[in-house]
């Protein structure tokens, strides 16, 4: 999964950074830096295990601490 493939599937997923990184048990710097582009000095790549991770929660999978969206009116 590249940095693209990352930051779309944060979006469907419906979670910031901070929520990914907890998803993720990382923290928020690291989602930003492996969002970045590839190019960038302090880009860093997606973890094997974290990609396989996301494409679970892609498939419907949830924890039980997943995030709880808010509702706006």
């Amino acid at each position: 999964m590249n940095h693209m493939e990352l930051k779309g599937a944060r979006h469907a997923l419906g979670l910031t950074q901070k929520e990914m990184a907890a998803m993720l048990d990382s923290d928020p710097l690291s989602i930003r830096r492996m969002e970045m582009a590839p190019d960038k000095k302090s880009s860093r790549d997606l973890p094997p295990r974290a990609a396989r991770l996301i494409q679970a929660y892609l498939d419907g999978w949830r924890p039980a601490d997943w995030p709880q969206q808010q509702k706006e009116d």
